[in-house]
């Protein structure tokens, strides 16, 4: 039995394990995002990857994974999102496997490209596939408490096991780890995972999908070399202004096209609209905690890569943990309290952070920081994705979903961007106005530009919390009602 997308009268006997297949699946691409982080300094030797170039193992999969969201979520909705979903799955895997025998860096950058195409594919699909399968309020509540808690905590959890097989197995597995998990989603999506379609013409917005992916391409690119090379070079300028006019012309395009990419709509409802927006700030701080921590814990206090990924193990806990708090409380009292509280006291966390120094230690000053944060953005998570397709028909579904990764990705992008650059200008004038540290200097100097990020962060996460205050008017009421 199909769906259509007016079944919503009886619950699909299946709906369970479909969110079990679903969470397989996203919690591949959410590992995947974090797991070859540790993989880095390994393949660099194994495969002579310079330090020049080696924000492109990174960066490779965010360019084209932010970029072909909208596309990917389109194509979801057009074609079928369980077609979309097993299509995604097989090519992220063998983008894993080519990745696994790379020899060279230019196949590992190319299939890191691959894995963020197919990622663009099958993230929106299995988001919208929750959204269609779950039509009890209280039950998608809870279906979006399990995605929430593996988006959340799945970041960390890569960390520890890329840690683990980088140090008793091989760089290359962290890629390679992606295939018997893929493969297991696959065989288990087919009986379990019921197709859905939008209905009406099924056509795409060719102008619209180019100028938004090259726009996209063009902002995150430009936020990387801002990092790089700094926000007024021309190299940076080139690909901003470059980026403005595509993303000009492609809301122009979608004001006037028949069948658009991104229909306005979808943006301009205010809720909606409001937790894009929120989106990218909670992308955008959050980068200056995960990033920044990182470095300080392996960098000043000397951990180990499997150790920085235990430690970062109370994040991902406590995301799991209130995850759950999160899905029960979203009925009762709405999505908006839950967000800004969150975003408050994700807030606070990160200010704490602010007290580390080189001889600081992790149970004193991290741990605390990392509960009340983790506690905090899980109550943000779950309701951001109900608001972010409060009220969406199902012709949308899949477009909706990707609009809300696509605002993270950029957020995030722009955060590293940004924070990384206040870093770095933090860290060289504390060395110009403090010259009378010696060897202790550097240590102290990139203390402090951590924590100048985490202050800029924090920053971030607050006007987060004042967009959402402004723009979502969902109650709870809304969520009792049928979509």
């Amino acid at each position: 039995m199909s769906f259509t997308e007016h079944q919503n009268q009886i619950p699909d006997p299946t709906r369970w394990r479909a969110l079990l297949v679903i969470a397989i699946a996203q919690l591949m691409v959410v590992l995947d995002s974090s797991i070859v982080n540790i993989a880095i300094p390994s393949a660099k030797i194994d495969l002579g990857i310079t330090d020049a170039n080696q924000s492109w193992v990174v960066t490779s999969y965010t360019l084209a994974f932010g970029s072909l969201l909208l596309l990917g979520g389109r194509i979801a909705d057009f074609i079928g999102r369980k077609k979309s979903f097993i299509i995604g799955l097989l090519g992220f895997a063998g983008a894993s496997a080519l990745g696994g025998l790379a020899q060279t860096q230019e196949i590992l950058f190319a299939s890191r490209a691959l894995q963020g195409a197919f990622g663009a594919l099958l993230t929106p699909a299995a988001l919208s596939l929750i959204n269609v399968t779950f039509t009890i309020p209280k039950e998608r509540a809870r279906a979006f408490g399990v995605y929430g808690a593996i988006s959340g905590g799945g970041a960390a959890i890569g960390l520890i096991l890329g840690g683990a097989l980088t140090e008793f197995a091989s760089w290359r597995w962290c890629l390679w780890v992606n295939v018997p998990i893929a493969i297991i989603a696959v065989l288990l999506a087919f009986p379990f995972v019921h197709e859905s379609k939008a209905g009406g013409e099924h056509s795409y917005d060719l102008p619209g999908t180019v100028t938004a992916t090259l726009g996209l391409l063009s902002l995150v690119y430009g936020f990387t070399k801002a990092a790089k090379d700094g926000w007024a070079t021309p190299s940076t300028l080139y690909f901003f202004g470059i980026a403005g006019i595509l993303l000009v012309a492609f809301f122009l395009i979608e004001k006037n096209v028949k069948n658009p990419l991104l229909p306005l709509r979808i943006i301009t409802e205010r809720n909606r609209g409001g937790s894009y927006l929120g989106s990218m700030m909670v992308g955008a701080g959050l980068f200056s905690m995960f990033l920044f921590l990182g470095l300080y814990l392996q960098v000043i206090l000397g951990y180990s890569p499997l150790r920085t990924g235990f430690a970062f193990l109370p994040f991902s806990i406590g995301i799991i943990i209130f995850a759950g708090v999160a899905s029960q409380l979203l009925p009762r009292v709405g999505p908006k309290p839950l967000i800004i509280w969150g975003l408050i006291q994700a807030t606070v966390g990160l200010i704490l952070l602010t007290r580390i120094t080189p001889e600081t230690g992790y149970i004193t000053h991290v741990l605390p920081s990392l509960i009340i944060m983790s506690t905090g953005m899980a109550l943000v998570f779950i309701p951001i994705s109900t608001t972010a397709l409060h009220g969406i028909g199902g012709r949308d579904s899949g477009v909706a979903s990707a609009a809300l990764n696509t605002s993270q990705q950029v957020g995030g992008s722009l955060g590293t961007a940004l924070l990384n650059t206040i870093a770095a200008t933090s860290a060289a004038n504390y060395l110009v106005n403090n010259p009378g540290l010696g060897d202790k200097a550097n240590t102290f100097a990139l203390t402090h530009g951590y924590t100048a990020s985490f202050k800029a962060g924090a920053a971030m996460l607050i006007v987060g919390a004042i967009v959402m205050m402004i723009f979502i008017k969902v109650g709870k009421e809304s969520l009792v009602k049928k979509d």
